[in-house]
């Protein structure tokens, strides 16, 4: 894995100055418009509740779905759904079977997870030179799937309607953009890399994924409970990691997208500009077409998703709330949040360590097509069965 070198810039140049005037720009238009008191205290309100009513709530289910998730892994589920799964691999995405591991790996964890696969010679020695890139594509698609469906079906009780559903089509959704997103990622590299490229096969390769699993010792119940213990704690690694995101994001975003309160502007939480519905309604008459959006508040979660999907489901209770979402939203949403699943933010970084930087842009762009197609799709998928 690559080391990122700091780099050096002058103390005082055109960014800082550039720094201050776009600042100062934002500050003016939000607090012209809320007020500079209401405005702080809009954000701080804002934030803290975030905090205490979604943070912990994303941080309640990825516990349990760690937990699940490790027991899944530790007793050989995974591995069985590894071997169901490694046959459709090569059809479908032009990937060697191994990569079935990736999306596993990923869907219940996060999009890096894909890395720890990639540093291991026993599994890329079934990839050639021009597979390895498409990994970043497999692996964002699938990112915090689990939890992202998880979070999406506990919404049931808060809109009186069984998601269980609409969240299975959001996945299929998702898959079938994963299939668009890796095999444009896969054209693009077989030109670079001159058709069919190099066999990366290692000798002396010490792990065979197909034929053994790694468990943990003791008997099955310490192993049952330490399953349980460390799934648990990833789940709450994964909760604090997604509070700066949720917390800064999400704040932002709901500034731009909520308005005043009955009573104006108060500094109460969430309230904010309507900035993005005022620009989703200028573009609903394709937002609702493709995606079957029905509030234009809608636009507001794949755009978060881009960023940090755990940021986006923040925004879902307080849609819920406002009555600006249905079922569909739900299954459109769960597609293009795990498809977008802050692709933006890892991308780079995961194309940086694989050692494919200068394929970076090549890999968001089939990700961005792969991301909007899941969305169209999962909205035709409902259409017809729902």
């Amino acid at each position: 894995m690559s080391i990122r070198q700091s780099r050096k810039k002058t103390a005082i140049g055109l960014e800082g100055i550039v720094c201050i005037i776009v600042l100062s720009i934002l500050i003016y238009l939000l607090s012209s418009k809320m007020g500079g008191i209401n405005m702080i205290n809009t954000i701080m309100k804002t934030a803290h509740d975030l905090l205490l009513n979604t943070v912990f709530f994303i941080m309640g289910v990825s516990v349990i779905a760690g937990a699940f998730a490790g027991v899944l892994s530790e007793f050989g589920v995974i591995a069985i759904l590894n071997k169901i799964l490694s046959p459709l691999m090569k059809p479908l995405y032009r990937l060697p079977g191994a990569a079935a591991i990736g999306i596993l790996t990923t869907y219940i964890s996060d999009n890096p997870a894909i890395l720890s696969l990639s540093a291991d010679k026993g599994f890329t020695k079934y990839f050639k030179k021009y597979q390895l890139p498409a990994l970043t594509n497999l692996g964002t698609s699938f990112g915090m799937g689990f939890i992202v469906s998880t979070f999406m079906i506990a919404q049931s009780a808060s809109m009186n309607e069984n998601l269980v559903f609409p969240v299975i089509l959001g996945n299929l959704g998702a898959f079938i953009g994963s299939i668009v997103s890796v095999n444009l990622m896969v054209n693009f590299t077989r030109k670079i890399f001159n058709e069919e490229g190099e066999s990366l096969e290692e000798e002396n390769s010490e792990v065979n994924f197909f034929e053994y699993r790694d468990i943990r010792d003791g008997n099955v119940f310490e192993r049952l409970l330490e399953t349980l213990l460390e799934g648990g704690k990833n789940g709450v690694k994964m909760g604090m990691e997604i509070i700066p995101g949720v917390l800064i994001i999400c704040t932002t975003v709901l500034l731009l997208t909520n308005g005043p309160g009955t009573d104006g502007y108060t500094g109460a939480a969430y309230e904010g500009i309507a900035l993005l519905p005022y620009v989703g309604e200028k573009l609903q008459f394709i937002l609702k077409p493709l995606f079957g959006f029905t509030s234009a508040k809608a636009l507001a979660f794949p755009i978060t998703s881009l960023g940090a999907v755990g940021a986006a489901l923040g925004l879902v209770p307080q849609f819920i709330a406002d009555k600006a979402i249905t079922s569909r939203e739900i299954a459109v949403f769960t597609a293009m949040g795990m498809t977008w699943s802050g692709y933006l933010s890892t991308h780079v970084a995961m194309m940086d360590s694989l050692g494919y930087r200068k394929l970076t842009g090549k890999a968001i762009f089939s990700h961005t097509i792969g991301g909007i197609v899941a969305g169209i799709v999962t909205n035709l998928l409902y259409t017809i069965f729902m």
